[in-house]
């Protein structure tokens, strides 16, 4: 490209559609069903105005802020995504771009590079896990994450594996054997700049996921590790209170969407919620993340740190939903578009594409810090805000 640098997530996006085969982006879009939740979860944040000041504006801004025991430069972390088969570098490249950038980094068991390779870039890494094995099993992932210098953990909850999409799902492979890069050679073949990146690493995209076996272990390919969670019975509120006995450090609990799950996740012991659909992956008609975010922060938040997961596309997404109860917010789809158009230095991008928007937002509101930011800088319409849970007793 005669100019890698973009200007908004949007124009990211459009690149790594075209830089992408079809599959791939296919698969990188995601969202189940009909995609209701998907859109809402971008919607949302267009219905919400601001409430600018003019005068006595503040010259310098604080950005940063600390989230599950890390000082960070920035209200926004990675949030954990699987196989990124996008960049050959995937999670490294990622990871060296936050400790760049100066946030953390949550990293998916699912993930395509081993936690010890991610965590020598120096960022701080918040390990996922998913409720998927024995106990002997999760302990033992665990312990790499420790041994690796993870610095807190994220048990993904929200998941029920939904599937049927209106615009259909993608064909992924087992393992890129020869069958499968045969039948997707006309893909590839039509994304040259994709195809020279990897064969200028001399690599294949990698579908196995090395993070959910013991270190030294053969890791299981993504669809061998898939069948393993969904034959797992889901966890109960006590195997979560286990989870975070054996982990003993920062714990996140991510997929709260209920005020009564948020009360919940704070009595096994969780020290963070994320409010959280899965990026509309999950269950379909579940509102926007951003719409339940103000009733679980004014229920839990003097209690627990509650992050905002889904639909972050700008720097004043950001700034919304700190203002409405969010100590941070973590983003997906929008790093990814990033590295598929520019690999780390896209994701870099994306993070100073944000980070320049949650300035000029700040300043237009009139606040010093991001810590500052309340309910009266944002214009909410009626009905806008959604309580899901049962009621509290009267």
């Amino acid at each position: 490209m005669r100019n890698a640098w973009f200007e908004t997530v949007a124009e990211a996006q459009r690149r790594a559609k075209r830089r992408l085969p079809r599959s791939v982006y296919s698969a990188l879009l995601a969202g189940s069903e009909a995609g209701v939740t998907y859109r809402d979860n971008t919607a949302a944040f267009g219905e919400l105005g601001f409430a600018p000041r003019v005068g006595n504006l503040v010259a310098q801004r604080d950005l940063g802020t600390t989230v599950m025991g890390q000082d960070v430069a920035l209200p926004v972390l990675i949030s954990p995504t699987g196989v990124q088969a996008v960049d050959p570098d995937g999670e490294v490249a990622v990871a060296r771009a936050a400790a760049a950038r100066g946030v953390a980094m949550g990293l998916s068991s699912f993930a395509s590079k081993p936690v010890e390779d991610v965590c020598a870039t120096g960022a701080p890494v918040l390990f996922q896990m998913y409720w998927s094995g024995s106990r002997d099993e999760m302990s033992a992932r665990m312990e790499r994450a420790r041994a690796a210098g993870c610095a807190g953990l994220i048990v993904t909850l929200d998941w029920s594996f939904s599937h049927c999409r209106d615009w259909g799902s993608p064909v992924i492979p087992e393992a890129m054997d020869l069958k499968a890069m045969l039948r997707f050679a006309p893909e590839v073949l039509a994304r040259p700049s994709y195809l020279m990146t990897y064969a200028r690493s001399g690599a294949v995209p990698d579908l196995t996921v090395p993070n959910m076996a013991r270190r030294g272990e053969a890791a299981p390919t993504f669809f061998g590790a898939y069948g393993e969670w969904m034959q797992t019975p889901p966890a109960t509120w006590d195997d979560i209170a286990w989870m975070r006995a054996q982990w003993g450090g920062p714990f996140m609990v991510k997929g709260i969407i209920r005020v009564d799950d948020a009360k919940e996740a704070v009595a096994a012991g969780a020290t963070a919620i994320s409010v959280s659909n899965h990026g509309g992956n999950n269950l379909d008609g579940t509102p926007a993340t951003i719409r339940a975010l103000p009733e679980i922060a004014a229920a839990v938040g003097d209690q627990v740190e509650v992050l905002l997961d889904g639909g972050i596309r700008r720097g004043s997404d950001v700034v919304k939903a700190l203002a409405l109860g969010a100590r941070a917010v973590m983003i997906g789809r929008a790093y990814l578009w990033g590295l598929a158009a520019n690999g780390q230095a896209g994701v870099e991008n994306v993070l100073d594409i944000l980070r320049a928007g949650v300035d000029s937002a700040v300043l237009a509101l009139g606040h010093r810090s991001v810590r500052d930011l309340g309910p009266d800088d944002v214009v909410v319409p009626p009905g806008f805000t959604r309580r899901l849970g049962a009621p509290d007793p009267t």
